[in-house]
């Protein structure tokens, strides 16, 4: 090894570090998504033998009315839910860091995206339930009408919708008070002298400065979103009357139900193209590889 140089040295040691990583990508990452793209090909029911098709299953997608029925119901679930979980996961993150340092605190605002998302489900399914739910009792306590929430076409997504914002918007605060505990102090305390308002503060100092941490959140929060499927499956098995029916829940319908399994590979590499599209869109318009610090 002497006769390597230092900069080879920590070449080397770096692979060595990231080789497990890399071995545990390529099993469980890019080699079933090589299989999704190789499946998309072919007309498979898992029952025969798969035979090849060529691009017959894209085709047909393409013309498949739910298919884009089901992306449609994902682009409004992720408007409903992503703006008001990323708002309130920055106010908690704001408050912890200027009103305290609890560890209590933080583990109560994390301990919802700790529970399994099925649990979470049936909890919510409980409570919102038209006739037993806690939530219409105090509804009605306080002069309000019945809700019928997840047996509502119209309420059933919004539903669903602030289930995952309440158990996801921990997460979001915990990134971010990572973000904010990057943030020199000085900056604060220098624009505070010079007479800056909290809120001039937040919106000139906290926010260009949690960018990198705001793009991070908001690419993995979208795609998380995107591939919504458990608390839908759990609450309203993609209805009533198709109101929830959201493009993944309609892929595992397709791969599972109707074992349709290579016009279900042949969506979801549609939809990982579709959300590498947008990854690659959000980076580059937000300059992720940036920081406003240096």
């Amino acid at each position: 090894m002497s006769f390597m140089t230092r900069k080879s040295k920590n070449s080397l040691f770096g692979y060595v570090f990231i080789f497990p990583a890399l071995i545990g990508f390529l099993l469980f990452y890019a080699w079933p998504a090589g299989r999704a793209v190789e499946i998309s090909l072919t007309d498979w029911n898992l029952l025969s033998d798969p035979y090849y098709i060529g691009l017959e299953n894209y085709s047909e997608m393409l013309e498949d009315e739910q298919f884009w029925n089901g992306l449609k119901l994902s682009a409004y679930y992720v408007l409903l839910n992503i703006p008001l979980q990323i708002m309130l996961g920055l106010f908690l993150a704001v408050a912890m860091d200027r009103l305290t340092k609890s560890l209590f605190v933080k583990a109560a605002i994390l301990l919802p995206y700790l529970l399994s998302n099925v649990l979470v489900a049936l909890v919510w399914l409980w409570m919102l339930d038209p006739i037993l739910g806690i939530v219409n009792h105090f509804i009605n306590a306080l002069g309000g009408s019945t809700q019928a929430f997840l047996g509502d076409p119209d309420q059933a997504l919004a539903s669903v919708a602030a289930i995952n914002i309440w158990r996801h918007m921990g997460l979001c605060a915990m990134l971010f008070l990572a973000g904010l505990q990057t943030i020199p102090k000085y900056l604060y305390e220098s624009a505070s002298l010079e007479g800056v308002t909290e809120f001039q503060m937040f919106r000139k100092i906290t926010l260009p400065l949690l960018r990198p941490v705001m793009v991070f959140v908001l690419v993995t929060s979208v795609t998380g979103s995107f591939q919504i499927f458990d608390t839908i499956a759990v609450t309203t098995s993609g209805g009533p009357l198709d109101s929830t029916r959201v493009i993944v829940y309609y892929i595992v319908e397709n791969a599972f139900s109707y074992y349709k399994m290579g016009y279900a590979s042949a969506m979801s590499v549609t939809l990982c193209m579709i959300m590498l599209a947008y990854t690659l869109f959000q980076m580059h318009i937000m300059r992720a590889s940036e920081s406003d610090l240096n």
